[in-house]
């Protein structure tokens, strides 16, 4: 295609919405004139789903909730009096406990203020907070944050390093819907365990973000900690960035969250839009659609030309990857849906992975996102009449028509700037592309049955650890090897993960298991007290 049809392929398949200063570029990718028009219909049918989503309906019918991630910036929709009221209550009492924080009203004793910020959670509960965190952040912060967002021993251990002598001025947010989840229950009394080293009172530090009666709520008030803001049933933790789990990490921060909530109410109303040319939602879900046949035949591959999205890949991960990577289909039928989302930023991936993008397997279609304003104030001259944005720029084309060249499909995403409102705007965009492409392969993007599947598997794992432990301490001085020690437990079928619990268990020194080594590895012998 030459660059006449190019421009007049580009001009014909540019999506803009000036309300949230936001384009979306579909020129490079090769769907067929009508493809649109044959979609049509299954397109009309996703927005009537998507209607009745935001008016109430069941959504989520494995689990039986509704689902109102959208309400969160426009209560007005939410279809009962007491969510509306949940919603503008929580938003008033974050502005406030932020204000009261900032100002030294709500401080840590005998020092005048929280100075830095520690957030405890996984999954949606940190991703969401971390990507904002990292995108909007200046120097000007009042509180400087921090994330344990894992229960890797020495990631905590540097996380808490890192704050240090600090911790006496560190506000710590535990994040958990349930109250149960093993991870945030785990850094959260690492958290209290270092407080409490440091000679401090982890409960005039800390606050509780969960589910009203979850077992963090009842240990928060029980202890009376600094606040307890609310999540509700409604909310999935993916979709969960412009509730207090994003919100009240951003304002502490010190970011304009109502520019926020509004990027994101204004990016809701323009993909509300049943004209499916107008939507930008709409056409990244149909482009997905067509990369993929609807089946996930090819990945995603994230490229944000800003340093401050490199964490936007991640975020997508878990929304994308989450919402649509499901088993079965709303009738039980298998189908194993699912796109895979990998990515970091240009144009340092131009150094990485883009070798393999235009010359090896052709399994992916990008997304290029470019932000057109470089920073704040005048570039100095890198070369005469150019600076370092005109070469992110350059380099971003670049890659764009490199790829195209050799056949690689690619969208480009376009932003005027990048600030609180653009941020907003973005979340929402792919939140609502994400429930649109789910009506389209008609699964239920709202729950995570394979998540659940893994956490169970994993305390099964704990329960035999313990197991194996107890035997090992009640034939003290006694050597096993896992075999042996499967045998003796009549556990055979579990021989590998025991072999696993006591390497692990051997390496480090809380539970006194040594390790003599045998002639091959799994012949070796685990003891305690030998």
């Amino acid at each position: 295609m030459n660059s006449s049809s190019l421009w007049e392929r580009y001009k014909k398949n540019i999506c803009y919405v000036p309300a949230i200063g936001l384009r979306l570029d579909t020129s490079r990718m090769n769907f067929s004139d009508p493809f649109f028009e044959t979609m049509e219909p299954q397109m009309q049918k996703a927005y009537q789903a998507m209607d009745a989503l935001e008016g109430g309906a069941i959504a989520n019918p494995d689990e039986n909730r509704m689902v109102g991630h959208y309400w969160l910036r426009a209560p007005e929709l939410a279809p009962a009096p007491d969510i509306k009221r949940e919603i503008a209550d929580t938003l008033r009492l974050i502005k406030e406990f932020t204000s009261s924080v900032h100002a030294g009203k709500i401080c840590p004793p005998q020092r005048p203020r929280f100075t830095k910020m520690l957030i405890i959670g996984i999954g949606g509960s940190a991703l969401g907070p971390q990507f904002i965190s990292d995108a909007l952040a200046s120097s000007n912060d009042p509180l400087k944050t921090f994330f344990l967002d894992n229960t890797d021993p020495d990631g905590i251990d540097k996380v808490l390093a890192e704050i240090g002598k600090d911790l006496q001025e560190t506000l710590t947010i535990v994040i958990s819907k349930s109250g149960g989840t093993v991870e945030t229950r785990n850094g959260m009394l690492e958290a209290a365990a270092a407080f409490r080293k440091a000679g401090l009172s982890f409960e005039n530090h800390a606050v509780a973000i969960t589910g009203v009666g979850s077992r963090l709520f009842e240990i928060a008030k029980s202890n009376k900690w600094r606040a307890i803001f609310p999540m509700w049933d409604w909310v999935g933790g993916r979709t969960s960035v412009t509730s207090a789990v994003g919100l009240l990490p951003a304002a502490l921060q010190g970011i304009n969250i109502e520019d926020l909530l509004q990027g994101a109410a204004s990016c809701d109303q323009a993909t509300r839009s049943n004209r499916t040319t107008e939507n930008p939602a709409a056409l990244l879900a149909l482009c997905w659609y067509h990369a993929t046949g609807g089946r996930g035949a090819r990945d995603m591959v994230i490229l944000p030309y800003k340093d401050r999205l490199m964490l936007f890949s991640k975020y997508l991960q878990q929304l994308v990857m989450e919402s649509l990577g499901k088993e079965k289909d709303l009738n039980g039928k298998i189908v194993n849906q699912g796109i895979a989302v990998y990515g970091n930023k240009g144009a340092t991936d131009q150094h990485a992975y883009v070798q393999q993008l235009r010359e090896g397997v052709n399994n992916f279609f990008a997304t290029f996102i470019e932000v057109l304003h470089d920073r704040s104030g005048n570039s100095i001259e890198v070369e005469p009449g150019v600076t370092s944005g005109d070469y992110l720029n350059a380099y971003l084309q670049g890659t764009r028509n490199a790829l195209f060249e050799n056949n690689r499909e690619s969208l480009t995403i376009i932003v005027e700037n990048l600030g609180a409102r653009s941020l907003g705007a973005l979340i929402a965009l792919y939140e609502r592309a994400v429930g649109l492409y789910a009506s389209l392969v008609n699964i239920n993007a709202y729950h995570q049955p394979g998540v659940e599947a893994g956490k169970k598997m994993a305390g099964e794992i704990i329960r035999l650890q313990q197991t194996v432990i107890t035997y090992l301490t009640t034939n003290y001085g006694k050597a096993f090897s896992a075999e042996e020690l499967a045998a003796a437990l009549m556990t055979e079928n579990s021989t590998e993960a025991i072999f696993k619990i006591l390497e692990h268990a051997a390496a480090n020194p809380d539970h006194g298991v040594k390790k003599e080594p045998g002639a091959r590895v799994f012949e070796s012998k685990y003891s305690i007290g030998k």
